[in-house]
């Protein structure tokens, strides 16, 4: 009797793996980070329907920003960039009239095409936008967004 409960559960173990393909995996801090650029991409663009273009994103990212975004396959369709992984952008977007945005702080202080970035610090996420970036590109955030505003000149 044992042995056949055994079998059976064994079997019913290794037939429900076959299965497992059918659920999506769901990413909460790729939920939370797309509502937040989400945000961040209205206030500063002021438009209900943003082209979005992330070079390089992975499936479950293109499903999760495709929630608050019409997404983009290049720069030159796209009103806000977000730039996750190492990416040549200067090449690729260099008539580009979208804004850029990076996950990475140490890319927003070198280079001057972003206008912030979002990243992850000790599990929380940090916002920072360049002061003098929003000015050139005329962008007014509320006051609520001056906590994350830094000036660098």
């Amino acid at each position: 009797m044992k042995t056949l409960l055994l079998l059976i559960s064994l079997t019913s173990l290794l037939m429900s793996q076959q299965y497992t393909f059918l659920v999506d995996k769901y990413n909460k801090a790729i939920d939370l980070e797309s509502q937040i650029i989400s945000k961040i991409a209205h206030l500063s663009i002021k438009k209900d329907d943003i082209k979005l273009y992330i070079p390089k994103a992975t499936k479950i990212e293109k499903k999760i920003y495709s929630k608050h975004f019409t997404l983009v396959n290049n720069c030159k369709k796209a009103d806000f960039v977000y730039v996750k992984k190492d990416f040549d952008f200067s090449s690729k977007c260099k008539h580009s009239k979208a804004l850029f945005f990076t996950n990475n702080y140490r890319k927003l202080l070198s280079d001057k095409s972003f206008i912030g970035a979002f990243f992850w610090s000790k599990s929380r996420p940090n916002i920072v936008f360049i002061k003098n970036r929003l000015g050139n590109k005329k962008i007014k955030l509320p006051n609520s967004y001056n906590k994350f505003v830094e000036d660098f000149n």
